[in-house]
């Protein structure tokens, strides 16, 4: 039987980590699993991290200060040593009962990835519309033929993560970036449940983060391997367009017509030229340094967050 591990991130969420680990620890003692729950204290100010060491099995990963959910995430998924990777956020809105469905959804249909899709969400009316906005848009920009991105609860093979780093708020499109890399990825409709405790971490300036990563997100899948296509084609329209300024310029000109009246024309052809050249170079150099990244034997980014300790309970440790 395949082993799992549950990664939760978590921040101020000291009213709701014990329930959430108890429910998390009867579901998959119920459903005999082979399991560790890791939870990654993102830097809590409160008692969360306190009330995790007190929690039996747990593996709890202190970060040295709030690096956001995403580096929280990553530094959970490259710990953990299942052979499933399921991920879950600390709110308890995501009902760990979903666990077998989604190992069974991935089993049963030969995928990589299975994430959840809160198709009843319990959030606010304001946080529902912002959620949707950003569906739509992730629909049109990244493409990757799912309802819920933003939906924590997923489970993953472990192999997924090898050779990847997240960062940034990058945690909402793992399941893009692994199409992006040839794994299958499918979804099914799991429960979702109305924050009761704490507040909710989400704000316009993470929106604001999310939606540049959906735009980076887009450029790797579009133009990671070839940026000169990107880069070059706006070139050669910047450049085009100056030439066509330069001659209309020149027929002015030649045509008698008084320049200083119509400086602008040439004004133009200047400006769209050098940017033309400007784009052209900027491409050249992009598709050396994509060419290097891609010829390097260890693609991994730097790690853009730090971790203090890991704590390890009891019964974790006497497993080992």
């Amino acid at each position: 039987m395949a082993s799992i591990s549950v990664v939760v991130p978590v921040f101020n969420e000291e009213s709701n980590v014990k329930k959430l680990h108890e429910e998390i620890k009867c579901v998959c003692e119920s459903n005999q699993l082979n399991y560790e729950i890791i939870f990654v204290d993102d830097g809590s100010t409160d008692n969360t991290l306190e009330i995790c060491k007190g929690l039996e099995p747990l593996i709890v990963i202190e970060m040295r200060k709030n690096f956001g959910q995403t580096a929280a995430m990553d530094a959970g998924i490259h710990y953990a040593s299942g052979d499933y990777i399921v991920t879950m956020d600390g709110d308890c809105q995501n009902d760990p009962a979903d666990i077998p469905k989604l190992i069974t959804c991935l089993e049963d249909n030969g995928l990589d990835v299975v994430s959840g899709w809160r198709k009843n969400r319990q959030d606010k009316f304001g946080k529902k519309i912002i959620s949707r906005g950003a569906n739509l848009l992730r629909t049109l920009i990244v493409k990757d033929h799912i309802h819920d991105s933003g939906c924590s609860l997923k489970i993953y093979k472990r192999e997924c993560f090898n050779g990847l780093t997240l960062y940034g708020e990058q945690h909402r499109f793992i399941p893009a970036l692994l199409e992006m890399r040839g794994y299958n990825v499918g979804e099914i409709v799991v429960n979702h449940r109305p924050r009761l405790n704490g507040q909710t971490k989400y704000n316009w300036k993470r929106t604001v983060k999310g939606f540049v990563d959906m735009l980076s997100v887009w450029f790797w899948n579009r133009y990671a391997s070839r940026p000169l296509h990107l880069m070059g084609g706006v070139g050669l329209l910047f450049f085009t367009v100056g030439v066509i300024c330069g001659i209309w310029s020149i027929v002015l000109f030649a045509s008698g017509y008084k320049m200083s009246n119509s400086i602008m024309f040439p004004l133009l052809a200047v400006f769209f030229i050098i940017m033309g050249v400007i784009m052209l170079v900027f491409g050249l150099i992009s598709e050396i340094l994509m060419k290097i990244y891609f010829n390097t034997g260890e693609n991994e980014y730097q790690k853009a967050y730090s971790i203090k300790e890991v704590f390890v309970s009891e019964s974790n440790a006497q497993e080992e």
